[in-house]
């Protein structure tokens, strides 16, 4: 019996799980340990990721014209960074990241390797392919999200506003799920899936975001 989106969504968001372990950082926000300049980096490195996100998801949708099911979940995803790029402002001043500061912050190579990865998807992976990879990888974000965005409010002291940007990721997406099913089951009547590709993208999307947060975990860490 052929399995449906919904089983094959699943199994690969199993399948590609990150270890629990593997990020560093968490923990140390979670508990209130992490220093403030650090979480002002981690907003100054999204202001890169996010724009070189939403450039690579427009362009997975544009690439996806004969897919349309695909064409609809890279759009959405397109719309959701933009609105996390005006979300992001009252983090980075909760944070005490002025104008000036983010005109003139470097962006880490560890960090920013992650979008760079997304960015190689948009040119090369197949689009229902990626829709798979990236759907079981935000199953592990949205869950950083909710933790990061507790532990503000509660540890950091910061309003709902200074929240915003976590509460973003944290928050279920029907929408977008149910979009991502759409993408996959027409991919997979059409016989375009290859599960093998699909394990590969998701396993070096899970790998670059490890390296993200190890970044900044050891940028904490050199500076404590």
């Amino acid at each position: 019996m052929a399995r449906t989106a919904r089983e094959l969504l699943d199994t690969t968001t199993g399948k590609l799980a990150p270890d629990p372990q593997a990020n560093r950082l968490l923990p140390l926000i979670g508990r209130g340990a992490a220093r403030r300049d650090t979480l002002a980096t981690l907003a100054l490195e999204q202001r890169y990721v996010i724009a070189a996100d939403r450039r690579a998801f427009l362009h997975l949708a544009e690439r996806s014209a004969a897919e349309p099911e695909c064409a609809a979940f890279f759009t959405m995803l397109a719309e959701g960074e933009a609105l996390a790029h005006v979300r992001l402002g009252p983090l980075l001043a909760a944070c005490g990241a002025d104008e000036a500061r983010a005109a003139a912050y470097e962006p880490l190579a560890g960090a920013q390797a992650y979008p760079a990865y997304v960015a190689w998807l948009a040119l090369n992976g197949a689009p229902a392919d990626v829709v798979l990879a990236l759907s079981a990888n935000f199953s592990a974000w949205g869950g950083y999200c909710a933790t990061i965005a507790e532990a503000l409010r509660r540890q950091y002291g910061f309003d709902d506003e200074a929240c915003g940007f976590f509460d973003l990721f944290a928050e279920p997406a029907p929408d977008l799920e149910q979009k991502a099913m759409a993408a996959v089951q027409a991919g997979l009547d059409a016989e375009l899936i290859s599960e093998e590709a699909v394990h590969r993208y998701g396993r070096l999307l899970q790998r670059y975001e490890e390296m993200f947060w190890h970044t900044l975990w050891e940028l904490d860490r050199g500076e404590s």
